[in-house]
Parts: structure tokens; sequence; C-alpha cells
């Protein structure tokens, strides 16, 4: 996995998430009930083999240094987006990573970790796509916790700047954004990729989301 260092994240980021269509625009209910004028998938870099290496990419060299810094174990995650990427991260790595399931398993290899076992005291990076409240993360870490893990640091691709880092971070935990999507509303005006009203019409409504962050507290 050889990354390119000609271009800042934002720009890698914002240009792979275009190309592949994993950013939306229009009208979308996100998981707390918020209606937002954009939606990102990262499944849908499955269909851009380029641009899944290219972010692939980035996230890893962003793991490595906090490896190399904090004495990492493992790499985990949280069924589905995060999972389709972190095992090929991994590997690129030469650390394991284990996905946290959202319901228990009740067969077979019952419960809801997949991939190894958490040994007490082992220090993982936890990955996901995005963050926006921050309540979502508690649930893919808090069966790490409960093993006697610990999580060091939450990385995600993109900040939607909705309170979640600010809510993580009360509470104790080391967050690191690969980008945010101020960043990216920004480098794709560069590009000519968006249009200004509706990149304006996304910064409003990142405004609006940072005055009512409160009510994650």
């Amino acid at each position: 996995m050889s990354c390119e260092t000609y271009e800042n994240k934002a720009a890698i980021i914002a240009k792979s998430l275009v190309r592949s269509r994993a950013l939306k625009f229009g009208s979308f209910i996100l998981k707390s009930g918020i209606i937002s004028p954009y939606y990102i998938d990262l499944s849908w870099l499955l269909s851009s083999p380029e641009d899944f290496e290219r972010v692939a990419c980035v996230v890893a060299e962003e793991m490595r240094q906090i490896i190399l810094e904090r004495n990492i174990n493992k790499l985990a995650t949280i069924e589905l987006k995060g999972a389709l990427m972190l095992p090929h991260i991994a590997c690129a790595l030469n650390i394991p990573c284990i996905v946290i399931r959202k319901e228990s398993k009740i067969y077979g290899l019952a419960g809801r970790i997949a991939g190894g076992e958490i040994e007490k005291g082992e220090r993982f990076i936890f990955f996901d796509d995005v963050i926006t409240d921050g309540r979502s993360k508690i649930e893919g870490i808090k069966p790490i916790e409960d093993m006697g893990g610990v999580v060091d640091t939450i990385v995600v691709v993109v900040d939607r700047e909705q309170g979640g880092r600010e809510y993580l971070e009360r509470i104790g935990y080391r967050v690191k954004p690969i980008t945010t999507i101020s960043e990216i509303v920004s480098k794709l005006l560069e590009m000519n990729s968006i249009k200004r009203e509706l990149a304006e019409e996304i910064m409003r409504y990142v405004r609006e989301a940072k005055a009512n962050s409160g009510a994650y507290s």
C-alpha cells in the first residue's frame, strides 16, 4: 500500500468520495432522526477499487503513526461499513483486527466479537467511517471494554461536526478524524465539484449543528 504524498488528506478523501459516489447530496434522515443535506456511505468505495485504495491508504498512514507512538495491539470496528475497509488496512499494517457485531451471534462461535479474542489490557484503535453525535461509537467500544480491552484512540474518516468528537472527548476518549465535512466541502469548491449554493447549504447545516451540539453533552 503506497500512499500519494503530493495531496493533503482532505483532498484525497474528497476526490475519492465524489468519484465513487460515496458522498451523496439530497435529503437524508440520519440514525439520530436529524435530516441532513448530504450523506456519506463508504460502502460505495467498493465500486471503485482505486478510490477504496486511496482512502484506505490515508487511514493506514494515520494509524501507523498512532501505533508507533502509543503501543497499540489491535484494531477494531463495528459492522458494517468500517468492517468493509479495516481488514485491508490491518493487513497493510501487519496488525490483528476484530469486528464487533451489532448483535450477539447465537450459533457457532457465539458472541459479539468476530476475528479473534480480546485479552485484558490490550490497547485498540477503534475505526469507523463517520462520527455524528458519537453515540454509536459507544455501542462498538463497550464490548471491548467489557472484556478488559482499552480503546486508546478512535479514528474516523470524516467528522460531520455535529458534536460527536467533543462528546467522546468529554467522556475521556481520544478522537482522530482524518478530515471534516467542512474541509471536504472546501476542497470540492476548489475542484469545481460542487455548486456554491449547495456548499453554502451544507456549511449552514454544519454551523447550526455546531450551535445545537450542546444537546449531546
